[in-house]
């Protein structure tokens, strides 16, 4: 194929290569094709070696997830050096190439490798350990495909063809029934976004006349779209809640412990994360419907609230994770529905990094502290050392804000880090305690202007390599500004609830509630209920052959 690059009248926009003269320049083309054509390979050869401990297959899937990650690698010196690329349009399929995938690329590969390499031990002697590695570098070349995609027919086919290729991986062990009542959950959820991406695809084909998800996004950052634009934004943020696990839909994720712990790893850490990256790329559109972020707003606030709690009541490692996600991935619609898009994509990195060596590590984590003795708290914080300990938090965050520039941020980036804080207040509140000692008072303290400052030089950061790509946070509307102050108010009350954990925990209504609390207050039950999850018999569905 001939192709010529077209450069784009603004400078900022990607760089379009056409049919008609010249040449894609071929590092490129190379770079945007390496890594998921390493993957197909590496998936081939898996499902080519059968049987107990085959010799090519993990080594492969390794080499393959590593040749991913450099091309990732190369792609994102490319977008250094040429700025952000789309290619033609070929088979259907396009590469959009600009910070945001770019950023989604690397932390794809990088996981991936991870996990493949951590695959490669942990399944030895599995009887199907070939197929498992093609499943997972179908799964990876797939969420690939998503993350670059150009137009809107591929985002929907990998969108897809992602969730479809996990659920082999979920059921690594068909028979046993925990597992497959989580993955026909996870199923019939993940059916249900798909529907939802899919008639907001049709909807943005509509209202723009192109699948082209470039021009789209220059066409809604002008205001067009009108109702059909909004309705498609609507579809997009079910689409986005669906795929990441947002209340009441939230249950198979806490469950989907019966895979393989590399499999755990590759979901709570990479695959959770595509709801947020779809609201992410689509953020111009999002902009087109105050309503719909306020939507995600609430959503996710109350999902992230919801999920903190019930994981602090949880036994089992594996379990308080997957709570932990939800929480997590509900923090990150919520951060959306602020439209902090930038502080969105940088939550996504973070916690998929997190999280991905939180599941890796769990197996050497439950021996570590079974092997400690743990004499509990090391101070109780009264009700004043908690006032305290919130007021020095508050002071810190507003001292080294008015370092980066406080009163020119938006509200919304303002109330996120407030909120933010108060996870180090709660922590503050021991050293605040009367019988804390001094370095604990000095640690925490220290500890607090780290997250502080941190915040602040981040959230600069992102925005400043996202500010040609994503758009800028507009004023709140009132409704957004009474959402603001509700969640800065609910996240405070939590926080001081947890920080005085020690001193009510033990009353009969506190152990009660904690019962409650503790089975997700039975949401996942209804859940179950409705969809019949119970039943694990007689269905192609739950026991399909790897």
């Amino acid at each position: 194929m001939n192709f010529s690059r077209v450069m784009a009248p603004d400078m900022s926009a990607p760089k379009r290569y056409s049919h008609r003269r010249g040449g894609m320049p071929v590092l490129v083309y190379f770079s945007l094709l390496l890594a998921p054509i390493s993957l197909f390979v590496g998936a081939a050869i898996g499902f080519l070696n059968t049987g107990c401990r085959p010799r090519l297959a993990p080594a492969v899937a390794e080499g393959a997830a590593l040749l991913a990650l450099f091309g990732a690698l190369i792609s994102a010196a490319v977008l250094i050096l040429t700025g952000p690329v789309v290619t033609p349009v070929f088979a259907g399929m396009s590469v959009r190439l600009d910070a945001v995938s770019a950023t989604m690329m690397f932390l794809v590969t990088f996981v991936g490798w991870v996990v493949a390499r951590y695959s490669r031990t942990y399944l030895d002697g599995e009887a199907r350990q070939g197929p498992f590695t093609g499943w997972l570098c179908l799964t990876l070349a797939a969420v690939l495909l998503l993350v670059t995609a150009g137009n809107l027919l591929q985002l929907v086919l990998a969108w897809i063809a992602t969730s479809l290729f996990l659920h082999r991986l979920l059921l690594f062990y068909p028979d046993r029934v925990a597992a497959q009542r989580a993955a026909r959950k996870k199923f019939i959820t993940a059916r249900a976004g798909d529907v939802a991406l899919v008639v907001a695809a049709a909807l943005l084909m509509a209202a723009y006349g192109s699948d082209d998800i470039g021009s789209i996004l220059k066409a809604a950052h002008a205001g067009e779209g009108g109702m059909l634009g909004t309705a498609a934004a609507a579809f997009l943020a079910v689409a986005a809640m669906l795929k990441s696990a947002q209340f009441p839909t939230h249950g198979w994720l806490t469950e989907v412990m019966e895979t393989p712990t590399p499999v755990s790893a590759l979901l709570h850490a990479g695959l959770i994360n595509a709801g947020g990256f779809l609201v992410i790329r689509f953020a111009n559109v999002l902009l087109l419907s105050p309503s719909v972020l306020s939507m995600l707003t609430i959503v996710g606030g109350f999902t992230a609230l919801f999920g903190s709690l019930v994981m602090l009541t949880q036994p089992m490692v594996k379990t308080s994770l997957a709570w932990s996600t939800v929480s997590q991935m509900g923090f990150m619609i919520f951060e959306c529905g602020l439209a902090l898009f930038p502080l969105a994509l940088l939550h996504i990195v973070a916690h998929s990094l997190y999280k991905a060596h939180s599941f890796l590590a769990s197996g050497s984590a439950v021996e570590r502290v079974a092997s400690i003795h743990r004499p509990g708290l090391i101070a109780s914080p009264d009700a004043g050392a908690v006032r305290r300990a919130f007021a020095a938090a508050l002071a810190i965050y507003v001292l080294a804000g008015l370092g980066f520039g406080l009163t020119h941020k938006s509200p919304q980036a303002i109330a996120l880090g407030a909120i933010l804080i108060f996870g180090i207040a709660y922590m503050l509140a021991q050293g605040f305690a009367d019988a804390a000692p001094r370095a604990l008072t000095r640690h925490t303290a220290a500890y607090a202007i780290a997250t502080s400052a941190g915040y602040f030089a981040l959230q600069a950061g992102a925005s400043s390599l996202t500010a040609s790509i994503l758009p800028a946070t507009p004023p709140p509307s009132p409704l957004e500004w009474a959402l603001i102050a509700l969640a800065v108010i609910s996240f405070g009350l939590t926080a001081a609830a947890q920080a005085m954990f020690p001193l009510w925990a033990y009353h009969p209504a506190a152990a009660g509630f904690r019962v409650h609390l503790s089975n997700g207050l039975y949401v996942n039950a209804v859940f179950d209920r409705i969809v019949g999850g119970w039943s694990t018999t007689g269905r192609a569905l739950n026991r399909p052959k790897l």
